[in-house]
């Protein structure tokens, strides 16, 4: 794979604006900073903050980096035959991953995660926009719903993301809707409910669809 630094550099930006911020923020903060959040908001656990460092600036390179290097080491070279679908669903990704690591930031320097429920929003939206691309993922073992049965078969792992797909834009888009009708423990209930449903339901699909072939051998 040779590196395109013209459409990587879109991203290499993107990765650096939590460092870029944390550095801006760096001297206002106080040597212990809130590091953990209950459900409630409360800060329950604080930390030096140079622990910032390795986890808003040095994690998210890691990830660009390593999705970056994916297609190289996908087995099933499907990765690299998605071509500028990958690179979107890598753009979202590291947009997202950016947004997260810039909001633990902020609710750090402003000790408090003011609410909760933004950051399901932000989650939310991250399912809209990734379960529009599902159907486009080929079958590899780095993205998607990657279920042995689903791997097994090609006609599977499509049938299986084109649910997905449905399941997780309409996931994504309760939880957005919830967020803004409930508090954050109800929420966050809600959340979790959801994610358990859009994930679980496709795992189980894809097994389905691989016992009726199965039966049909």
């Amino acid at each position: 794979m040779q590196f395109n630094f013209k459409k990587e550099f879109p991203l290499i930006l993107i990765t650096i604006i939590p460092g870029i911020f944390l550095w801006y923020v760096w001297n206002s903060l106080p040597p212990e900073v809130p590091l953990h959040w209950n459900i409630s908001g409360e800060v329950d656990r604080y930390g030096s903050k140079n622990e910032l460092i390795w986890l808003t600036t040095l994690v998210p390179i890691f990830l660009y980096v390593l999705f970056m290097l994916v297609p190289l080491i996908d087995p099933k070279k499907k990765i690299a035959a998605m071509g500028g679908k990958f690179y979107t669903i890598r753009f979202f990704l590291t947009l997202f991953l950016s947004v997260i690591f810039t909001f633990i930031i902020y609710s750090v320097k402003e000790q408090t995660l003011t609410n909760p429920n933004y950051l399901f929003i932000i989650i939310g939206v991250f399912y809209v926009v990734l379960g529009n691309y599902f159907k486009t993922i080929k079958p590899n073992y780095f993205i998607g719903i990657r279920t042995p049965w689903a791997l097994e078969n090609e006609t599977i792992w499509k049938s299986t993301h084109r649910l997905a797909g449905k399941l997780w834009v309409a996931g994504g888009l309760l939880i957005i809707i919830t967020c803004f009708l409930f508090k954050q423990q109800t929420a966050l209930t809600l959340f979790l409910i959801i994610t358990a449903i859009i994930t679980l339901i496709p795992v189980t699909y894809s097994y389905l669809q691989f016992k009726n072939i199965q039966k049909e051998i």
